[in-house]
Formats: C-alpha cells, structure tokens, sequence
C-alpha cells in the first residue's frame, strides 16, 4: 500500500493519499480545496491515478477540494449521506466497503463530532489503518458542539466502534495542532485523557469546553454542501 500524510498549515488538517501498488489506483480522504494542485502534482509522482475522493464529514474550517478534484480528475467523490450533499457522486454508509485493487476500504459511521461522521479503516495483510477524521484526535477527540454534534454519540461512537478494532491499529487523524503525526488505538485507551472519562463525565466536560467557532465556518459549511463550490482560489 502506499500512503502519504499531507498537512495543511492554515487548518493544521491533515489529507491522506492511499494507493493500490498493483493497480495504481489511488483514494484521497479530507482534500483541501487550495492544495489540489499539490495533490495533482504527488498523484502524477507517486504514478497513480485518482479514482476516489472521501470526506470524513463537512468540514467547518476548510473547504473542501472534492468538487475540483471530480473535475480535474474525474474522480468519484463521496460524502456522508446525513450531510445531504447532492454534488457528490454518492453517499457514504455504515458498513460499505470501497474496493481499489488489493485495498479495502470499510467505512464506519461514528456520529458525534458532527451527524455525518465516518471513518475509514483498512487492515493490510501486515498492519490497519484508521482514518478517523476528526472523531478520535492524537489525545484528543473533535468537538460536539455544532452541526448536530452530540457528546454521548461520540463516546458511543469511540468505545462502541473505535476500540472495538485491533489495537494495534495506527490512527491517522484529521487534525492536530501540537505536532502528533501517527499514534495506535492502544496508545490513546491508555494515555488520551477524553478516553478516560466514563460516558456521564464525557458528556459533562464536551459540554463545557465553551470553544469558539471555526474561523471560516460559516463561509465553509455552504460551500463544503456544494463540495467546495465553485473555485474561488
């Protein structure tokens, strides 16, 4: 498998590019709309031709590269189904798995930092992989306080899902914003501190991180429903 972590310095986002090393077929996750010609540019480097793009759920601090990536690369783009994006070439859902040669990918409904969350997880013959979007952070989780986010979903979704997998797993997050770059699902149930709290105590500290909105959300959630609109870069 091949894989590249990309960073996005004005969002601290991460983007993922997952490859098939036989088929050469290549999967973007959580692109961001004014590093497409990055992506285009490591794409043609790696050798591989796009043929998916996903978003983990509608971002509120970025705008996403979907659309201009569909069209550059006619790529098939899809989002989570609650996020009613029309624009995409299909939904997301719990339990779907997305095939690129020897790779397959599982998709995971984990509501709770958004209403429209999923990850996505690949297990190779040697080592899994989540990408978990911005459910499970390295020592941190995503906030549940907009877009129909939801405290007691999140636990749900982190200890009735997440750490259901091996753990082993490497956690490939959507963000972070103190230098972490990888961790494991056993190395966050041991040391993140969200994932100490029981469900009542989770619920009760999410509810009273009193955080400010996204810089650019109420510009990027319309556009991110039109997958990253029209390109005004």
């Amino acid at each position: 498998m091949i894989l590249r972590q990309l960073f996005d310095n004005e969002t601290s986002a991460y983007t993922y590019v997952v490859a098939d090393e036989t088929t050469k077929k290549a999967c973007i996750i959580d692109p961001v709309k004014n590093k497409t010609p990055h992506y285009i540019q490591i794409l043609k480097e790696l050798n591989v031709k796009l043929v998916l793009a996903l978003d983990t759920h509608i971002h509120a601090d970025h705008i996403t590269g979907l659309g201009d990536l569909k069209m550059i690369t006619g790529c098939k783009t899809m989002v989570g189904s609650l996020g009613d994006v029309s624009c995409a070439s299909d939904s997301l859902q719990d339990g779907l798995v997305l095939t690129m040669g020897k790779l397959r990918i599982k998709v995971i409904y984990t509501p709770g930092h958004t209403a429209d969350s999923y990850c996505f997880f690949i297990n190779t013959e040697t080592i899994s992989y989540l990408f978990s979007g911005d459910t499970l952070l390295i020592r941190g989780t995503g906030r549940t306080d907009f877009q129909n986010g939801n405290p007691a979903r999140l636990y749900e979704s982190i200890h009735g899902k997440i750490l259901k997998l091996p753990l082993d797993t490497i956690l490939l997050p959507g963000h972070d914003y103190k230098g972490w770059t990888t961790s494991t699902l056993d190395e966050e149930k041991k040391h993140n501190p969200r994932l100490q709290f029981n469900k009542k105590s989770f619920i009760e500290f999410m509810n009273n991180l009193k955080l400010p909105d996204p810089k650019i959300m109420d510009v990027a959630v319309p556009l991110n429903l039109s997958c990253g609109g029209k390109n005004i870069n």
